[in-house]
């Protein structure tokens, strides 16, 4: 990690010189979807691109190791759980990466801006007016709805958008959504998110390592190598429809499928799907996980059979389900999906393809959902193989420079 401190020092000698500074205050090591998202984006033109972000646990020995420079701005290690630092961070992320962007400015004399998410914009549009440059604002999905849902904050957001040189969009759904809630003549982008596979560790270096993980995880939970492994990775909440997966446990066992349910994640309903399965009489099929690291969670991708999320579309709560990695990882990892019918999951489940599409509403497609993939090895294997196939597709940042006539990768 370069300091602030270090910004006269001399650039060095390259054939090409970095022209993009890229800016999100959430970004590696920091273990979040939008970080990895904008992680890649950067391997992708490390020449190119400088990054700036937020400072999070581990960031000085990460960014050593990077290709392109990283400058941070400093949180105090007591803000990230505190009531005072939820308070302050926003007014932070504004005046540093605004103050920091016009420095770096003076050093590399980049050309354009990439903004990371739709969160801490104001920043981004006063920079638009004080530098020559051209931007493009990535929006995810819940950063979407943090400007809409203020009236102040709703007219400078569609300014700044007005003023982008291009919207990019995580999903169709994103931009769909954008496309109703505001009217743009400015050009939209949907780049979905790719898989790293280095994220996993060292856990993919052959077939035989995921072989041997799934015997290991499967041991874990006593679960034999015969049975039908489910799984659901996320955020323990109400709509993300884990109780939904429950219910289908004893039906399953009842049509004579030897199955078991592991759940990986952490959140305020957990105690309510325990007590679920035990009033179902099934809490020793329905295995918690709790909270999984990145870099063990390829065992258990590994170790599962179908891997299933009926996330129902939740009108009260003020989020949206953008796109959807784990369905992305699932099927990099050459596993079935069934999944709701509905938001950025289309964008990476396709019906019959790599998964099956239900209404999560509907008990009886849910149940029949299950209990084909649960029967039909083969099918299993097929929407698995397709998967894996879908999952290595990529559209190149790239592609919002074609204008300049740079070749794509």
């Amino acid at each position: 990690m370069e300091h602030i401190s270090q910004l006269t020092a001399e650039i060095r000698d390259k054939a090409v010189y970095p022209d993009i500074l890229v800016i999100s205050r959430i970004f590696l090591p920091k273990e979040a979807v939008i970080g990895e998202y904008m992680y890649n984006r950067c391997l992708q033109d490390p020449e190119r691109v400088i990054v700036l972000a937020a400072s999070c646990s581990g960031d000085q020995v990460f960014d050593r190791g990077q290709q392109f420079p990283i400058y941070r701005w400093f949180y105090p290690t007591y803000w990230h759980s505190s009531f005072l630092g939820n308070i302050l961070k926003p007014l932070v992320n504004i005046v540093c990466s605004f103050v920091l962007a016009i420095k770096l400015y003076f050093r590399y004399h980049y050309r354009y801006i990439e903004w990371g998410h739709g969160y801490d914009f104001p920043s981004l549009l006063l920079l638009s007016y004080l530098l020559p440059i051209r931007f493009f604002i990535y929006l995810h999905g819940n950063d979407l709805l943090c400007s809409l849902h203020n009236p102040v904050l709703r007219s400078l957001f569609r300014l700044t958008l007005h003023r982008a040189e291009g919207i990019v969009c995580n999903s169709s759904y994103t931009r769909d959504y954008l496309r109703t809630a505001l009217r743009l003549d400015t050009p939209i982008h949907v780049i979905n998110p790719v898989i790293r596979p280095e994220k996993f560790g060292n856990n993919l270096a052959s077939p035989s390592s995921l072989d041997d993980l799934r015997v290991r995880m499967r041991q874990t939970y006593n679960i034999p190598e015969s049975a039908i492994v489910i799984l659901s990775i996320g955020s323990l909440v109400k709509h993300q429809g884990f109780d939904r997966v429950i219910d289908n446990i004893p039906l399953l066992l009842t049509f004579g499928v030897d199955v078991h349910y592991i759940v990986c994640g952490e959140g305020s309903s957990e105690s309510e799907l325990k007590s679920l399965a035990h009033r179902l009489r099934v809490d020793k099929r329905v295995h918690f996980a709790g909270y999984v690291p990145e870099r063990e969670l390829a065992g258990y991708y590994a170790a599962c059979d179908i891997f299933a999320m009926l996330t129902l579309l939740d009108t009260k709560a003020n989020s949206v389900e953008g796109f959807g990695v784990v369905y992305l990882e699932a099927s990099y990892f050459g596993k079935p999906v069934i999944a709701p019918r509905l938001g950025g999951v289309l964008d990476t489940v396709q019906h019959e393809e790599n998964g099956i599409l239900v209404n999560p509403n509907s008990g009886y497609e849910v149940f029949q959902a299950f209990n084909r993939l649960c029967k039909d090895q083969q099918l299993r294997d097929q929407l698995g193989r397709k998967g894996k196939e879908l999952a290595k597709r990529r559209t190149l940042h790239r592609s919002l420079y074609k204008s300049e006539g740079r070749n794509a990768i």
